[in-house]
């Protein structure tokens, strides 16, 4: 039997470990802002072309599967589907994710910048 006083020393760990994993908090406009530096190569209208891939709809979209966009070989054969979590973990580390893709951004290191540009991404719809 565990003393109480060490159980409430394991519960109040796991209360802490639960309130610091939790996902930052969304900003669609401070998305925005940060998406300019995605904007160089990339548009975000329908039907648009760029450098890079349209992200028009890009949420929930098969990746490699922009019809008006050459891919690399290793994107345009990938299973992947851009939600959330995804395009969470692709933002962090492209190389790492998907090595030998087209995309020459080395990723955005503050996970509060990935959440809030995946908002802003995520309102790109008709």
């Amino acid at each position: 039997m565990i003393a109480p006083f060490k159980l409430l020393r394991v519960l109040s760990g796991f209360a802490l470990l639960a309130t610091t994993q939790a996902a930052p908090a969304q900003d669609v406009g401070s998305g925005a802002v940060v998406f300019k530096r995605c904007a160089i190569c990339h548009s975000v209208t329908s039907g648009g072309t760029s450098i890079g891939p349209n992200l028009f709809e890009i949420v929930g979209r098969k990746a490699g599967s922009y019809p008006k966009y050459f891919y690399s070989k290793v994107m345009a054969a990938s299973t992947l589907i851009w939600d959330k979590p995804t395009l969470d973990k692709y933002l962090a580390k492209p190389q790492e994710m998907v090595p030998g893709n087209k995309m020459a951004f080395v990723g955005l290191s503050n996970p509060k910048d990935r959440q809030d540009v995946i908002a802003y991404l995520a309102t790109l719809k008709k």
